[in-house]
């Protein structure tokens, strides 16, 4: 980048951190072409069109962060219809965060707002959790037993932490005892960091591991692992450290040529790496985990872990018809859409976005930026009568911190391309200082003006 870019990178940035909510459409594409690029633009769609006069009953499942998207996209594309989001959790947390939480990087309140907050005007917000999905009777069943009839049901419930899959986990440990875990709270990956510190004050064997099914933002374990060696460093410790990293299959990441890098930048650090592991049990007092390989089971003593539990669909979803009947995601009943529009495949007026669908890519906040206008979309086009040409091709980003003050800005889709928002610009396997601001400072007000229709 050059000094004109890096000058005009920062100015950019200095306003983001005196005013978070001035990041809007435009300061955010001059951030880009000043260098910084983003994960995050703003998919064409229609929402300038006049609106779409409607009476129907669309019920929202879930009012995280694709659940809030798509009822701020509707009421900006319909007029008349009856939308109503259902979820129980008050507080709205930002994900993408919570990594930053576990490397000391920001503090807990950092990730926690009000869901109320960002539900638009004419939207009904029922808080209770959902309790049943009944697609051939076309109604959803709050945890009270209250039936909510539908003429559409977007799913977009988030998924389930399956800790208890673990043998011996104990959530309330967390924190104590080498014990960490930054997905299961912002409370515990708060926790998870002062656990990290003290280990990286000390030394002795760290243990870092992804879970053997699909998982919302599967760069996460790495960039902890990452960050947890760079403290080391700084500590002046590392020499007293091992640092061991699990990978569920016979590959660090999902897209060939990232793997190879992580690998070489694992090699570099010294990082040992495992391959074909899957956590399934613990003993927190002895400090052992034990992976199931290939060969039988695996102990590995540790000082520190990070444990990352498998993640599944809400035991609403599971037990409805909605998931997959065969096929890699049955089992844990991610919901069978066309991975192009996020249609179900046998109940046409039912859309999933977000974690729960069932698709190759995309349990990731930049999934949902682009999922949720292709969705909404193909949903008016019905409305109306007639046929969208919205196309979803996988595209996920995972800004990879790399070590503090620098990531890499991965970005790519269904079949493995890396998708550049930037090319020339921001070269998606370089550690850089832009893609750290990228990830630290310019998403969280992004991310906001999405959930608000405005980004």
């Amino acid at each position: 980048m050059n000094e004109e870019g890096v000058n005009m990178s920062k100015e950019v940035v200095s306003k983001i951190l005196s005013d978070p909510g001035s990041l809007d459409r435009r300061s955010f594409l001059k951030l880009g072409a000043a260098g910084a690029g983003s994960m995050l633009l703003l998919p064409a769609n229609a929402s300038a069109a006049p609106k779409v006069k409607s009476s129907a009953r669309i019920v929202i499942a879930g009012a995280g962060a694709a659940g809030l998207t798509a009822a701020a996209q509707l009421m900006q594309r319909l007029e008349g219809a009856q939308i109503t989001l259902v979820d129980a959790r008050k507080e709205h947390f930002y994900q993408p965060g919570f990594t930053l939480v576990a490397g000391g990087i920001k503090p807990a309140s950092y990730v926690v707002s009000a869901t109320k907050d960002y539900v638009p005007a004419g939207v009904e917000l029922i808080e209770e959790a959902v309790a049943e999905i009944d697609p051939e009777g076309k109604k959803l069943v709050t945890a009270s037993g209250k039936p909510l009839p539908y003429d559409y049901l977007i799913v977009a419930t988030g998924l389930k932490l399956d800790y208890a899959a673990i043998e011996g986990m104990d959530v309330e440990q967390i924190g104590h005892n080498g014990l960490g875990s930054i997905y299961h709270s912002p409370e515990k990956a708060a926790a998870t960091w002062q656990a990290m510190s003290q280990f990286a004050d000390t030394g002795g064997v760290g243990v870092f591991l992804r879970p053997g099914t699909e998982m919302k933002c599967a760069g996460a374990p790495l960039k902890y692992t990452f960050i947890t060696d760079d403290y080391l460093r700084r500590r002046g410790n590392r020499g007293k450290a091992e640092l061991i990293y699990n990978a569920n299959n016979k590959v660090l990441f999902s897209v060939p040529i990232v793997s190879e890098k992580v690998r070489m930048l694992f090699g570099e650090r010294d990082v040992k790496m495992n391959y074909e592991r899957i956590l399934t049990a613990l003993d927190l007092g002895k400090k052992i985990a034990t992976f199931k390989t290939a060969e039988g089971p695996v102990e590995l003593g540790y000082d520190f872990i990070n444990v990352i539990p498998p993640m599944r669909a809400a035991d609403a979803v599971r037990n409805s018809p909605l998931p997959w009947q065969e096929g890699n995601w049955a089992a844990d009943g991610w919901i069978e859409v066309n991975k192009h529009n996020l249609r179900h495949a046998r109940f046409d007026n039912v859309f999933a976005v977000g974690d729960v669908a069932g698709v190759p890519k995309g349990k990731t906040a930049a999934s949902v930026k682009w999922q949720v206008p292709v969705a909404i979309d193909h949903l008016v086009a019905q409305i109306e009568g007639k046929e969208s040409q919205a196309h979803y091709g996988g595209y996920t980003s995972c800004p990879l911190i790399t070590r503090l003050g620098q990531a890499m800005l991965i970005e790519f889709d269904y079949k493995d391309n890396l998708t550049p928002s930037f090319p020339g610009i921001i070269a998606p396997l370089e550690e850089l200082w832009i893609s750290w601001v990228m990830k630290t400072m310019a998403l969280k007000p992004t991310y906001i003006s999405m959930l608000r229709g405005r980004a």
